[in-house]
């Protein structure tokens, strides 16, 4: 199985006339490696997380019938979160090598339906021995990695800006906002939380993105939560549809199983809600996604296009003296250190104080 890292692949034309279809944001539960008693318990339960998932998958296709293309799973639906696991027990036990079994199993499930299958999962590179990393990758009918893309804000764990000259050297631009141009049109991710960052989604709908595949893991409640908020947002400012797959439940990481549970839903690029699941497992969560009134409503003047009337520059410009987190805080002398949990604590408690000194001052 090939694995394509740039994910710039496909053969839709920029303004070519594209079909409807149907896309599920299928609500799985998540069973939590952290309980775990070894590595081979926690490779098994990532296998039978597989095998269930392709039932659903299986299922829910046979009962939507042929017009289901786009399939996007929840957040590290295979293994949880860390759960304050070490880094090094982590990649041990929840980490995929990029051309491993359960990479291949998924694309089996997506070959064996002929769609698109969206991920979220842990991962190893390597090129960059010690450390491992959230990825979304994206499966096309061949059952091939057709996009993979690490996520580059985390709490506690590493991103390609940890180690940037070096990423950016091995993947390039096009490696770090990956954007897949298939026959459904322009795909691309977007990791759990990162949809609260509007600079993540615009970059990649300033490389064409159409539709946003959302992997999460969030808040169930019946009140409006900052992501159900910020998807919505996300989907208005860049005429774009989202397609947001949340957990149905997450057991054994330790905290109430249903807290993060429900509202896996499908936006329009209006950010309309076209389909929205109740708790529990569900394929609820499914609409057609009209690609061509998509573009149509992209190259249509008028105050409601939005990504027309940005003045990018003007940003750039305003962007440049003000500095953030840094870059390369995992590399030393060009080598690749591991972090604990400490570290990244040390390191936002830095980039706090320093904010409070120059940008955040009352006076």
């Amino acid at each position: 199985m090939h694995a394509a890292s740039s994910g710039e692949e496909g053969n839709a034309a920029e303004g070519a006339t594209a079909p409807a279809f149907v896309a599920v944001a299928l609500q799985s539960e998540c069973r939590s490696l952290a309980q775990c008693a070894d590595r081979g318990e926690a490779r098994a339960q990532m296998a039978a997380a597989v095998q269930r998932i392709g039932e659903q998958v299986a299922a829910t296709a046979d009962f939507l019938g042929a017009d289901v293309r786009l399939f996007v799973l929840p957040e590290y639906a295979l293994t949880g979160y860390p759960a304050g696991r070490a880094a090094k027990h982590w990649a041990a036990w929840a980490a995929l090598h990029p051309a491993g079994p359960e990479i291949e199993a998924l694309g089996q499930i997506a070959a064996q339906r002929r769609v698109f299958l969206a991920c979220n999962t842990y991962e190893t590179d390597e090129h960059f021995g010690g450390l491992h990393f959230q990825a979304c990758l994206l499966f096309g009918p061949s059952g091939d990695v057709l996009l993979r893309y690490r996520r580059l804000i985390s709490l506690y764990a590493a991103g390609p800006w940890d180690v940037w000259e070096a990423y950016l050297d091995r993947y390039g631009l096009a490696g770090v906002f990956p954007v897949l141009r298939c026959e459904l049109g322009a795909l691309a991710p977007l990791a759990s939380e990162e949809v609260l960052y509007p600079e993540i989604a615009r970059c990649f709908a300033l490389r064409g993105a159409e539709v946003f595949c959302h992997s999460t893991s969030e808040i169930g409640s019946p009140l409006a939560t900052q992501k159900e908020i910020a998807q919505r947002a996300r989907a208005i400012e860049n005429l774009a549809f989202v397609v947001s797959a949340n957990s149905a439940g997450v057991v054994g990481a330790g905290v109430p199983a249903q807290s993060t549970d429900g509202g896996s839903r499908v936006i329009d690029h209006l950010g309309r809600v076209l389909a929205e699941a109740g708790p529990g497992e569900s394929m609820a969560a499914n609409a057609e996604l009209d690609i061509g009134a998509l573009r149509r409503a992209r190259r249509r003047p008028g105050m409601g296009n939005l990504p027309s009337r940005l003045p990018l520059e003007l940003f750039r410009l305003g962007y440049a003296e003000r500095s953030g987190q840094p870059p390369n805080s995992l590399l030393r002398g060009g080598e690749v250190i591991q972090p604990d949990r400490e570290f990244f604590r040390r390191r936002q408690a830095a980039v706090i104080a320093r904010l409070a000194e120059t940008h955040w001052r009352g006076d």
